[in-house]
């Protein structure tokens, strides 16, 4: 197996990993939003939130683009 397979296969598991590691702080950050609408600490606790969807978003694109990059140089 070639290398880009290796950065491709490692890139996703390490990502999928730290992605539901974080899953259940977001959680708990979500449900203290809920219920403190008001307080000026859900601001920042929905920024972390928005920037953990925009990570994800970005670790997906990432993983679709090295999946598609090694079959087009492997079968291309």
């Amino acid at each position: 197996m070639d290398l880009l397979l290796w950065i491709t296969i490692g890139f996703i598991i390490i990502g999928f990993v730290v992605l539901t590691s974080m899953k259940k702080g977001m959680e708990s950050k979500l449900a203290f939003i809920t219920a403190n609408m008001e307080v000026e600490e859900s601001s920042t606790k929905a920024k972390s939130i928005i920037w953990w969807i925009v990570s994800t978003t970005a670790w997906g694109i990432v993983s679709m683009i090295l999946i598609v990059w090694w079959f087009h140089n492997h079968f291309g």
